[in-house]
């Protein structure tokens, strides 16, 4: 790893700043605190932080912001881990552990939003690496984000399995006053050991559902992704009912349920933990998996006629029947309400009709 020579010893706020930046453009220094032991945090001060999403896409936004790259949630299926192979860093624990910090995030932020040909085009942050993970308690990067964001009038997003952002709801409730704000959640484990094994960086599913509730309570929509869910794992009707069941009663505005995917770098990873925890689920997956990152459509199809009930039960699909909506590769695959920001400027007030879709694409 290039990177290893640049490592200094365990120290607080004082690392020496000026480290050779031959590695990687705009890197500061390299610090490594006793408060996040074994994690080590690349400081660079970026260009551009604002990331055009590729035309061909099929997402709902054309523009992300990262602040941080790399993730200490730690998620062993977590997609984003082959764009830790484009800074020459390892995706498996690498991508865990060694976490680049953008520390100029907002202030480039503000820059290229004040742009004239800027046209206050929906932000998303969260796409690729968490925003609220345990880094931006040490850095507080975000408050500066959304002030730029909102001070010149652009809508935005986040996505999170992070409770920090409870920190922020003032400010992102005052946010909303000005611009539409989409926030969504991500949770999908209930059983505890399975959670610990999985997501072990991350916080508990009951202190993110608690996370829906203070989102809801301050006036903000809470959209919900059920994700992943793991074939085999967490694909039963009493792990699927705990979860949409749970999900309604914190009152999210909307759910979205999302099949694991296996893109490279979180494939290697995932697969490795599989074999070493659940072997006889091997064969299994490689069967379900054999052609491609994504569950083939007949487990869609399975897992959307499973869904369905549960749906229609718990008052997350309002179509007749409870048919879930988004079904993978269907064109109606949607993010779940309050997730996005409401162009419409209106209020989301109850549930909206579940989608079962495919996992969220990368976005640099």
């Amino acid at each position: 790893m290039r990177w290893q020579a640049q490592t200094l010893g365990a120290v607080d706020d004082g690392a020496l700043p000026g480290l050779p930046a031959a590695s990687i453009p705009g890197l500061l220094r390299t610090v490594r605190t006793p408060e996040f032991a074994g994690v080590t945090f690349h400081e660079v001060r970026a260009r551009s932080v604002l990331n055009p999403v590729p035309p061909a896409s099929s997402m709902p936004f054309r523009w992300t912001v990262n602040p941080y790259r790399g993730c200490s949630h730690a998620c062993v299926y977590c997609f984003a881990r082959g764009t830790h192979a484009y800074l020459d860093l390892d995706t498996g624990e690498g991508f865990d552990r060694e976490v680049v910090v953008k520390t100029n995030v907002a202030e480039v932020l503000r820059r290229e939003l004040g742009r004239a040909s800027w046209e206050r085009e929906h932000v998303a942050l969260g796409t690729n690496t968490d925003p609220y993970q345990r880094a931006e308690g040490r850095y507080r990067l975000m408050p500066g984000v959304v002030e730029a964001l909102a001070s010149s009038g652009t809508p935005f997003s986040i996505l999170t399995k992070g409770t920090l952002l409870a920190r922020d709801l003032p400010q992102l409730a005052r946010a909303a006053g000005s611009v539409p704000v989409g926030v969504g959640v991500s949770l999908a484990i209930w059983d505890d050991a399975l959670h610990t094994a999985l997501e072990p960086g991350t916080p508990s599913p009951r202190a993110r559902l608690e996370l829906v509730g203070r989102v809801r309570d301050a006036g903000l929509p809470c959209g919900v992704f059920v994700a992943p869910v793991l074939p085999w794992l967490t694909d039963t009707v009493e792990h699927l009912d705990e979860a949409v069941g749970r999900v309604a009663a914190a009152g999210a505005t909307g759910v979205t349920v999302l099949p694991l995917h296996l893109r490279p770098g979180a494939r290697e990873w995932f697969w490795a933990w599989l074999e070493r925890t659940h072997p006889r689920l091997v064969p299994r997956y490689a069967r379900l998996y054999g052609r491609g990152a994504y569950v083939p459509a007949h487990y869609r199809a399975w897992l959307t006629e499973r869904l369905a009930p549960l749906l229609e039960r718990h008052g997350l699909d309002r179509q007749h029947g409870g048919a879930a909506r988004g079904v993978p590769g269907d064109d109606e695959g949607s993010f779940p309400a309050g997730s996005l920001p409401d162009q419409r400027r209106t209020a989301v007030t109850t549930p909206a009709p579940a989608a079962v879709v495919e996992q969220l694409p990368l976005a640099l």
